[in-house]
């Protein structure tokens, strides 16, 4: 079976200014031709400023590209021309950023959240100016003054990104993560044995066979006391809210130190408590609510019957049967992304 991973570089928070444009100011003319000895006012309009908008890829997945500059703006509007020509109006500014993303005011009030549009209007241009011709009446004919434009609006915003991943895999550090995400994709995370050796989530996209594409995320290890700031924290623990479904990869090696189903019940203990402490979030969908697919890694350091006793107590905890596998080796990776494939698939259609 032939499946791949993109890996993707990661930045999930930036600050920056946006600016809409100016309006351009009115035009003070009178018109100066032989055949109109009379003459009168001709200023045309000022253009409107450009708008500031929000526009979603499915093409980019963090915000790196931001990092670049700190102000973006829209362009101003043309000054208006005699003859009643109206200037030209700015161009809009279109600020492209992963599906995902959230805006925040500097307070951390949500302005908008672009997780299910493609875009928004955020900062309106400012209205062009009237130029002299607008003024005429009966009792001035010739005004010899027109308007300027409008300031556009400065806003100071948070850009934070949660990652839109149909598959999430959590677990202690040094459970195998990493080892995993290499060993199904192009991504060469850092491996090391040593705690929170991923320090970034890694992100890819999985075809695997005939069935659709979906994307994984390595969610960097949690430990005891995470949704308290123990460890990453919740750092990381919020990227899995937007997550489908669960890889709950644990280490069965026993070269940790921990017992692997403390090691579950520990990890599955820190997502209801990070569920109770944003249980009142408009949208929150509790993380421990979610499908898990409990998977025993490195079983290449064990015997039948060690594996096969671990397997049937984690059974009679969870209720049913668990997968196991190797990173290292590559046993029953195959079986394990094609399962992840359907489940996928069946939660879409759902």
């Amino acid at each position: 079976m032939l499946y791949t991973v993109l890996q993707m570089k990661f930045i999930d928070e930036v600050k920056i200014k946006i600016a809409s444009g100016r309006g351009g100011p009115g035009c003070i003319s009178f018109r100066r031709e032989s055949m109109q000895p009379r003459g009168g006012p001709d200023g045309g309009d000022g253009g409107k400023g450009g708008d500031v908008i929000i526009k979603t890829s499915r093409h980019i997945n963090s915000l790196v590209d931001l990092r670049q500059n700190k102000r973006y703006a829209a362009a101003s509007g043309q000054m208006g021309f005699g003859r009643q020509k109206a200037g030209h109006d700015g161009a809009d500014f279109v600020l492209i950023v992963p599906k995902g993303t959230i805006i925040r005011s500097p307070e951390g009030e949500i302005i908008v959240d672009m997780t299910g549009i493609d875009q928004h209007l955020i900062l309106k241009g400012g209205r062009g100016g009237k130029g002299n011709e607008f003024f005429k009446n009966s009792v001035n004919q010739a005004p010899d003054f027109a308007q300027p434009g409008e300031d556009g609006e400065e806003l100071e915003v948070k850009l934070e990104l949660k990652l839109i991943a149909d598959v999430g895999i959590i677990g202690f550090p040094n459970a195998g993560k990493s080892t995993l995400i290499s060993r199904i994709s192009a991504a060469r995370p850092k491996i090391a044995d040593y705690p929170f050796t991923t320090l970034t989530p890694n992100l890819g996209v999985v075809k695997a066979g005939d069935y659709s594409s979906f994307v994984v995320a390595d969610i960097p290890g949690l430990v005891k006391g995470a949704h308290e700031g123990v460890g990453l924290g919740i750092q990381f623990l919020k990227h899995v809210e937007r997550t489908r479904v669960f890889i709950h990869l644990v280490d069965v090696s026993g070269m940790s130190g921990r017992d692997p189903i403390q090691d579950y019940l520990d990890i599955n203990h820190e997502l209801k408590m990070y569920d109770e402490s944003n249980v009142d979030k408009e949208g929150f969908f509790p993380l421990s609510s979610r499908p898990q697919f409990v998977v025993l890694n490195k079983i290449d350091t064990l015997d039948f019957d060690q594996l096969n006793k671990l397997s049937i107590a984690f059974k009679k905890i969870i209720g049913h049967d668990v997968m196991s596998i190797s990173a290292v080796t590559g046993k029953n990776i195959n079986e394990l992304v094609v399962e992840l494939a359907r489940q996928t698939m069946k939660q879409e259609e759902e």
